[in-house]
């Protein structure tokens, strides 16, 4: 299994202390029952800390025409309303609801240039309630299309997660295969199109980064 680098400080701290736990414990627990029933409880958390910086080998097909989910995930909001941090203007917002158990990478849904980025101190709620869009720390990223129309992806904090990373900066030139960034330990990614996108998904459904079609350009 290939690791993703956002992960591999605490999957070193994390294999670290199994390591100690296994040595203190046999030195120091006689009783075999509370050994082991303490390597075990570290045994699933460590795999819950491996399986969450997983990093899934995909083939990505570069296509202009269309835009792609950001992230693993399930669908949890399909609305339109007004972004009012950066486009200033009424959008399609598509967000998707990252559980601990999905894929946590997040990539660039469509080709263009990065126009605007800004990063946000916020709460921490869950990430799928709506005041998360709007009170949760996030980070926000616009992509210029070749057309000059605008789309923008806010990476959203949520009850677990405490840090956003993000790989790209403005003015880079960047395509679908290029990595966003990665949010560690549960959260969402809100997507605000152009109005009259043609969607190619529905509310509950779930979606696969870098894979899935959220919709038509």
């Amino acid at each position: 299994m290939k690791f993703h680098k956002a992960g591999k400080r605490t999957i070193y701290y994390a294999t670290a202390i199994f390591a100690a736990l296994i040595i203190v414990s046999f030195l120091f627990i006689a009783d075999s029952i509370i050994r082991f029933g303490i390597l075990g409880a570290y045994a699933v958390v460590y795999f819950l800390i491996i399986q969450f910086f997983r990093y899934p080998q995909r083939t990505i097909i570069l296509n202009e025409n269309v835009i792609i989910s950001p992230a693993d995930g399930k669908i949890c909001e399909i609305k339109e309303t007004f972004e009012n941090e950066y486009l200033k203007s009424q959008c399609l917002q598509v967000s998707i609801f990252m559980s601990p158990t999905n894929v946590h990478i997040n990539w660039i849904p469509v080709p263009g240039l990065v126009t605007y980025m800004k990063h946000k101190d916020g709460e921490f709620y869950a990430a799928f309630k709506d005041k998360s869009a709007e009170e949760n720390e996030r980070t926000t990223t616009a992509v210029k299309l070749k057309d000059g129309r605008e789309i923008v992806m806010k990476q959203i904090a949520g009850a677990m997660a405490r840090r956003i990373i993000n790989y790209v900066k403005v003015g880079d030139t960047v395509d679908q295969k290029t990595e966003l960034g990665f949010i560690r330990f549960g959260s969402r990614v809100d997507l605000y199109l152009p109005l009259g996108t043609k969607l190619n998904v529905q509310l509950k459904e779930k979606v696969k980064g870098s894979q899935t079609i959220i919709g038509q350009i």
